[in-house]
């Protein structure tokens, strides 16, 4: 193995770009396909509580991520991009910025090793770091913005290169790309909506599971909480005693 080129070149050589590249229309179909089967896992869990399914998918996740830190050509879920957007044309991103991105991943997949797959020990918090991943797998895929490429930026003198959308050079939005004020105020009600609609069901609804009673938690004051417990106490009393006003 040429060491140097394992550590300064990553992806494929394509005419007319001076770095290696990664496709990545590729990288976000797998990583839409490991967001999709990482939300699908979290409800099997939840909703049949089958950890199996957990244990079998976060295995599957680091070894996928350990295939692409070796070579794209090796990961499962580039594969499988790779076959359903074969007849979409490439769009060339650079490849040791994706990389870095990955090696993040890797790295958190690590512990969840450990937590989910060798030793079950499930805590909100851990729960918390395999939603960041799905977040992060989102944001890719959906969005084409890749946080380990941002920081890959953020740390390097020189930069990346050919970053996903165009995000490293300078460059000036087309007119398609602004907002007069009436989209400005419709996105801006719609996200205030989505934003306010999450917190009052989390607020408002009875929780069932761990996880959604310890959100309802953090999203209330003390005087709050405190309020809920003194209503739900006024409630048991009334049901258990409410009827000795017929004697």
């Amino acid at each position: 193995m040429d060491i140097k080129r394992f550590f300064y070149e990553y992806g494929e050589k394509v005419p007319g770009y001076d770095v290696t590249v990664i496709n990545e229309r590729e990288a976000r179909a797998a990583a839409g396909i490991l967001g999709m089967l990482g939300t699908l896992v979290i409800f099997i869990g939840i909703g049949f509580n089958h950890i199996i399914v957990a244990r079998v998918y976060i295995a599957f996740l680091f070894l996928d991520f350990t295939a692409r830190l070796i070579s794209p050509k090796y990961s499962p879920s580039l594969l499988l991009g790779k076959f359903i957007v074969q007849n979409q044309k490439p769009e060339y991103v650079g490849g040791l910025q994706k990389r870095f991105a990955w090696s993040l991943g890797w790295l958190i997949s690590l512990p969840m090793v450990y937590w989910f797959v060798l030793h079950w020990d499930i805590t909100f918090y851990k729960v918390l770091i395999c939603v960041l991943c799905i977040t992060l797998m989102f944001l890719e895929s959906a969005f084409s913005i890749c946080i380990g490429c941002m920081i890959y930026k953020a740390i390097t003198k020189e930069g990346p290169k050919h970053c996903p959308g165009g995000v490293c050079e300078v460059q000036q939005k087309e007119p398609i790309q602004m907002f007069n004020t009436t989209q400005k105020f419709i996105a801006g009600a719609t996200f205030v909506a989505l934003i306010s609609g999450i917190y009052l069901f989390l607020v408002k609804t009875e929780s069932k599971t761990f996880f959604g009673a310890f959100l309802h938690d953090a999203l209330l004051t003390k005087e709050q909480l405190q309020k809920e417990k003194d209503e739900a106490y006024q409630k048991a009393l009334a049901k258990e005693f409410g009827d000795d006003e017929d004697f």
